[in-house]
């Protein structure tokens, strides 16, 4: 099972996005049969089956087993991914293209789908895998705004100028600054 599925296709989030269908995924994150998740919904098997063959369909379970019962061969089935990012590239930019204003919120949030595309498609089985993430809150003045974007700037370009070269593991720097969502705690 795969930590994360990055879904793009538009198919799979339609098969994806029915609140039956979630709580069956949910149910499969071990593997079970649909007559085993049918008995924990207080579904019949076969309505369940049917959720779960959409999910088939889509890539978002697998078959993992097969067992007979009373004569009939029942399959058993567990969640493709502990998580699933759906891609915002679903809906399709709505407006104008993709903003290189880099003090922008337009920019800000197509960084972030980099990010998040990018992120997916790492091979997570990997333990060697090198990643780190870092968050904290700063405060700054309105007066002193515009000198920590440019010791940020700055600070940014050394590293990529020290360490840009042709020669080593390939590494992408993303870095998002942005206001805390509480007015009440901007001062």
């Amino acid at each position: 099972m795969r930590d994360v599925l990055y879904l793009d296709r538009l198919p799979q989030a339609e098969a994806l996005l029915k609140p039956h269908r979630i709580e069956v995924l949910r149910r499969l994150a071990e593997p079970r049969s649909c007559t085993e998740v049918a008995a924990e919904l207080d579904q019949t098997p076969q309505r369940v089956y049917y959720h779960v063959k959409r999910l088939l369909d889509a890539d978002l379970v697998r078959q993992v087993a097969e067992r007979r019962v009373r004569g009939i061969t029942e399959g058993i089935y567990q969640a493709a991914a502990r998580s699933y990012w759906l891609s915002p590239g679903l809906v399709g930019r709505i407006g104008l293209g993709r903003t290189r204003d880099r003090l922008s919120l337009g920019y800000l949030i197509d960084l972030m789908e980099d990010v998040q595309r990018d992120v997916a498609a790492l091979d997570r089985t990997r333990p060697d895998l090198p990643s780190i993430g870092v968050s904290g809150d700063i405060r700054v003045r309105p007066e002193h705004r515009a000198a920590f974007l440019d010791d940020l700037q700055q600070t940014l370009q050394d590293l990529f100028t020290r360490y840009g070269g042709a020669q080593g593991d390939a590494f992408r720097l993303a870095v998002a600054c942005y206001p805390t969502g509480d007015p009440d705690d901007r001062v």
